[in-house]
């Protein structure tokens, strides 16, 4: 008998546990609808708007600090054809696995001479670096996890989250860890160390996209209205809750872009603020419009990607002699049962 590609095994599984995931969430939003309807109501159309357009700040933050660290490994590229490559990459974050954003923006970057192994490499740098930043961002909101009016707890980690942030952004150390991180994978070293300024610059930009997208839901919260807090509580809970909530669900490699994973964290923490239906209509509305953000984005990468050939057909790369994505697949799927699936 065949023995079943270890990937496909693998792949089925988080197909599996996907399926059921966002079968609980869709339940539960079904049981509580009319609730979580009368919330989604009272939001208003300028609302709406607001809290797109920092969803839509947040993956062009992400994009120029991924687009940093590629420079500083030696493929420096103009804004267009990195959010090319990047967006059109990043729908794979949706697909149960953890290799193929990285691989769609590798074999893309292959186009523009970008070695497949620095693209893989600034991506897995992306990845780990976006959710330290985030969590450093969502920090201040962990106490709130465990008790509702912990303030003091609340300073402390405010406190924390700065010099841990410093830390784990001092360049030595963070080239270490990237080394034994790559080590780990199975993966080439690094060409040479990122730089401090690489470092710092990256960072911001992820740190601002973190932002971005927590105050979107900010914004969101704020439109449900019914708050039990002051608005500086609500404002912690939304913005450092949200960053939290995505960057642990990032680590649930199982999960297509951490559906369900960031929904129910954010509703622990935003319903002792709210109400359970009204932190579930937040949630709601959040994902949809990050994906729509998501698709958007990457049909004007695509479209930019497509006009200069950067994509191509598995058709053309069987008529030129390329790996088709299954091979690409079975090369990196080694080194990728460890990485964090983006969100």
């Amino acid at each position: 008998m065949a023995r079943v590609p270890r990937h496909k095994v693998l792949n089925a599984l988080r197909i599996a546990l996907a399926v059921l995931v966002v079968a609980a969430v869709a339940l539960a939003v079904y049981r509580n609808w009319a609730e979580v309807s009368a919330d989604l109501r009272k939001i208003s159309g300028g609302s709406l708007l607001l809290a797109a357009a920092f969803v839509a700040l947040a993956p062009v933050l992400t994009v120029l600090g991924w687009r940093v660290i590629l420079t500083d490994l030696g493929s420096p590229l103009h804004l267009a054809p990195a959010g090319g490559i990047y967006f059109v990459g990043q729908l794979g974050k949706y697909v149960p696995g953890s290799v193929w954003s990285i691989v769609a923006q590798a074999e893309m970057g292959t186009r523009l001479h970008i070695p497949r192994a620095r693209s893989a490499v600034a991506g897995l740098i992306t990845i780990g670096l976006a959710a330290i930043c985030g969590f450093a961002v969502g920090l201040p909101a962990l106490p709130l996890l465990f008790r509702r009016d912990d303030t003091q707890s609340v300073v402390w980690a405010v406190l924390l989250a700065l010099p841990l942030f410093a830390l784990v952004l001092w360049p030595r150390l963070l080239n270490w860890g990237i080394a034994l991180g790559l080590r780990l994978l199975r993966r080439e070293p690094l060409e040479h160390s990122l730089s401090g300024r690489a470092v710092l610059l990256s960072g911001l930009c992820f740190v601002g996209a973190w932002l971005a997208s927590g105050a979107q839901a900010w914004v969101l919260v704020r439109a449900v209205g019914e708050s039990t807090v002051s608005p500086e509580r609500l404002a912690l809970l939304s913005v450092c809750g949200f960053a939290l909530a995505s960057s642990l669900a990032m680590f649930a490699v199982v999960l297509p872009a951490g559906v369900g994973a960031r929904e129910g964290l954010l509703v622990l923490l935003l319903a002792p603020a709210t109400s359970t239906s009204a932190a579930t209509a937040v949630v709601v509305l959040s994902r949809f419009l990050t994906v729509m953000s998501d698709v958007v984005f990457a049909a004007a990468g695509w479209a930019w990607a497509r006009s200069h050939h950067l994509i191509t057909s598995r058709a053309e790369r069987e008529h030129d002699g390329l790996p088709t994505e299954e091979d690409k697949l079975d090369e990196a799927e080694p080194a990728s049962g460890h990485t964090p699936s983006g969100g």
